[in-house]
């Protein structure tokens, strides 16, 4: 379980100085599918950043398996983050000068997973693991940077806007292949997203507004990728 309890995080400092999570507290269950939805500004995303570790919040702890991550040293977190936690971001964040294979493989490496090539196949790109990802369409290099997310073997997968920048159709595809995924592998999902249609296919939903959680709700039914609307 991912507890956050009672964040603070600041941005600037001085007169500038404001706050961007105002004593956040949540849990979030193991093999979740959770989405937080809030409009630009409402602190989804710090959030987000905060509860994986990338971020220090100002206040408040995040304790992920019984560990209080806010309490770990620099070295300790990256090495949390190296062994549990996957990211997908709205950009792809691949390296152009590698293949999709060895972007993947960076992935693997880090899990020392030499099955990574199963996950290649499961997002559908085997036949293009060769070629480089400015090769590729956007919704190919989104599901590269999924398998790559994914190789790592993580035990719980954030993404932000993961659909952002994808038409319709490949949107759907992503979000299809990532469910499917999680239903083998049974990683916790947590996505950030202003779309309320993608809140469809969650277990539980987080609304938030000007850094406070306005309301969290459970689906009781969960629709497909291909039954929400756009």
């Amino acid at each position: 379980m991912l507890e956050v309890k009672d964040i603070t995080k600041f941005y600037g400092s001085g007169e500038s100085r404001f706050e961007v999570l105002k004593g956040i507290s949540l849990n979030i269950e193991d093999g979740d599918f959770t989405v937080i939805l809030g409009a630009s500004g409402s602190g989804k995303s710090t959030l987000l950043n905060v509860a994986s570790g990338l971020e220090r919040p100002d206040g408040g702890s995040i304790v992920y398996g019984g560990d209080d991550i806010t309490a770990f040293s620099d070295r300790e977190l990256t090495e949390f983050r190296r062994r549990y936690v996957g990211f997908i971001f709205q950009q792809y964040y691949l390296l152009p000068h590698m293949n999709i294979d060895k972007n993947v493989k960076m992935g693997a490496d880090l899990a020392s997973n030499k099955d990574y090539r199963d996950i290649i196949e499961a997002v559908g790109l085997k036949e293009k693991a060769k070629k480089y990802p400015g090769e590729l369409s956007g919704g190919e290099q989104q599901r590269a940077s999924v398998a790559r997310a994914l190789a790592k073997k993580p035990k719980i997968l954030f993404l932000d806007e993961p659909t952002g920048a994808l038409d319709e159709q490949t949107g759907r595809q992503v979000l299809d292949y990532i469910c499917r995924l999680q239903k083998e592998y049974g990683f916790t999902i947590v996505m950030v997203t202003h779309n309320l249609n993608i809140a469809e296919m969650a277990n539980t939903v987080i609304k938030m507004n000007s850094g406070k959680i306005s309301d969290i709700y459970r689906n009781e039914t969960q629709k497909n990728a291909y039954e929400i609307g756009w």
